[in-house]
């Protein structure tokens, strides 16, 4: 940025979006040295597309969204791509299986997940409303009381035949 003719390397910290139209409200910068480490909290990007998840109708879940990491304002990336095509159902990404940059570290737990393969976790039952669920119940038991009036009805029905 340039103030009163004098140039400074800067770097935004906090940028506010208008909240219907998503055009730039507001900036705030800070000075930054060229030489000096610094955090920032960059963006996670999932990569491919996790083919065998999918056709076992599991759900790949995103529980981390950004990462802080520590570099000079120069490595500092603009985001930081997550390859999730090989995963399988029970797969867990974690901070520790990404490859960061050349000159960039982070102090997040190795262990924590990123990105996480999970089963089905939704039921045919869970997707009917609960008009569907009286429907079904009212034609179950409307099939046992025919059951059970069919299976008196033969039974009377070869005795009376006998006698007649």
């Amino acid at each position: 940025i340039e103030v009163d003719g004098t140039s400074h390397l800067t770097m935004a910290r906090e940028l506010q979006r208008h909240p219907v139209r998503h055009t730039v409200v507001h900036v705030d910068f800070q000075v930054v040295r060229r030489d000096e480490v610094m955090a920032a909290d960059v963006p996670l990007t999932l990569v491919g597309e996790a083919d065998a998840v999918h056709r076992a109708d599991g759900v790949i879940e995103q529980q981390l969204f950004s990462l802080t990491v520590h570099a000079t304002p120069a490595r500092i990336p603009h985001g930081i791509e997550v390859d999730i095509a090989k995963m399988v159902i029970g797969d867990t990404v974690r901070v520790g299986d990404v490859a960061l940059p050349d000159g960039v570290s982070t102090e997040v737990d190795p262990d924590v997940a990123i990105v996480v393969a999970q089963p089905p976790q939704v039921t045919e039952a869970a997707l009917l409303t609960e008009a569907e669920l009286e429907a079904a119940a009212e034609a179950g038991e409307e099939a046992g009381e025919a059951g059970e009036e069919a299976g008196e009805g033969g039974a009377t029905a070869p005795a009376e035949g006998g006698e007649g």
